[in-house]
């Protein structure tokens, strides 16, 4: 969609359906059912915003928030981990949270140089906060996708008011997707990519926890869907593999499973391994991370805590399996869910990357007889 006229547009949550989503067209992945919404926030507690930049023919980009609680993040800290499959990239905050094992910020994604800027946004917002009065030190935790193509990337559109919007904006329920937010001037496959998120939640034999993943994609390889080889089937996969290859995608895991900073480690190393299944290949300049953390209340560090020890439980090795999987077929369908909601977008120099061909890529799907309640 092109934007000719001056508009900086603010995306909300909204209550409504999209009808863009894979299961929406019958394509279900994997054997474990989502939760209510299908996205990150079906997490208990854990709230997305964005806030889209759209202005003129040169700014496609923006920002997106999420929060793992609604209450203050730096008073009371989430165990967290990052794993990094491709380290091509700018995220900040990064050591601390490998060295500590938690969170004290929202997770920002935005565009490549507007990290530093949206560091600076995070620090002010948790200085602001009540009761942070006497802090000193704050780890702002930013990641980034390059979206220079269909973006002025370089004249750093991205401002202190628009991070601070995206978390002010935050909420729970439905998340909208495609090019919104951090993934609005973004390239997946060598089609318009964007923002997808989506949710699985365990049986009651192995806990009932739900684990939800939101993603910002902006890479390339040789697309496949649910098994399917779309990208040969369609003949385009010479440049799918040439076009945008390198790029990175942001990868943001929630769960209330009761996890360490090990076994949330674990699990976003399995959160990587979907991106394979979709067919990416983390190339030489592809910045591919995982950020996960848990929700668990009683597991959460308080600032204020003197004991010498912390409170709380987790679970053991041998409960993770299950979490590997849902996590697996989380960010598989979070991936896809960010293409399919995508539309068509020129910016930058005239760029133009078309959405991928829907009606196209279905009936690829039947072939294989992919599509559920279809004979």
């Amino acid at each position: 969609m092109i934007f000719s006229s001056v508009v900086a547009i603010i995306i909300f949550h909204v209550a409504m359906a999209q009808e863009k989503r894979l299961r929406d067209h019958g394509i279900e992945i994997g054997v474990l059912r989502p939760g209510k919404y299908n996205a990150i926030s079906d997490v208990e507690g854990v709230q997305v915003g964005h806030k889209t930049l759209i202005k003129g023919q040169n700014i496609r980009t923006g920002v997106t928030a999420i929060l793992p609680h609604k209450g203050n993040i730096f008073q009371q800290k989430v165990p967290a981990a990052i794993f990094i499959g491709n380290g091509f990239g700018k995220l900040a905050g990064y050591s601390q949270v490998e060295e500590l094992g938690n969170l004290e910020t929202p997770v920002i994604l935005t565009n490549t140089l507007s990290v530093p800027r949206a560091s600076e946004a995070l620090i002010s917002y948790s200085l602001g906060l009540p009761g942070n009065e006497n802090i000193r030190s704050v780890n702002p935790l930013v990641g980034e996708t390059n979206d220079g193509f269909l973006n002025d990337i370089r004249a750093r559109h991205v401002k202190e008011e628009d991070i601070l919007d995206a978390i002010e904006n935050a909420g729970s329920g439905s998340v909208t997707e495609g090019n919104v937010g951090a993934g609005t001037g973004t390239v997946c496959f060598g089609y318009k990519g964007g923002i997808g998120t989506a949710s699985r939640v365990l049986p009651n034999e192995s806990g009932s926890f739900t684990v939800g993943v939101l993603v910002q994609t902006n890479f390339g390889g040789i697309l496949e869907i649910n098994g399917v080889p779309v990208a040969k089937e369609m003949g385009d996969y010479p440049d799918a593999y040439k076009y945008q290859s390198d790029g990175s995608c942001m990868i943001v895991v929630a769960t209330d499973a009761p996890l360490d900073p090990r076994n949330l480690k674990r699990l976003g190393k399995r959160a990587f391994m979907a991106l394979a299944k979709t067919g990416g290949i983390a190339s030489n300049g592809s910045g591919d991370y995982v950020v996960a953390f848990s929700t668990t209340p009683a597991n959460r560090i308080s600032y204020q805590n003197k004991d010498i020890a912390l409170p709380g439980h987790f679970l053991k090795n041998e409960a993770m399996t299950p979490l590997f999987l849902a996590v697996i077929e989380a960010t598989e369908e979070a991936v896809l869910n960010s293409l399919f909601a995508a539309e068509t977008m020129s910016g930058h120099q005239g760029h133009t990357v078309k959405a991928l061909p829907i009606k196209k890529v279905l009936n690829i799907m039947r072939k294989y007889h992919k599509i559920s309640g279809e004979k």
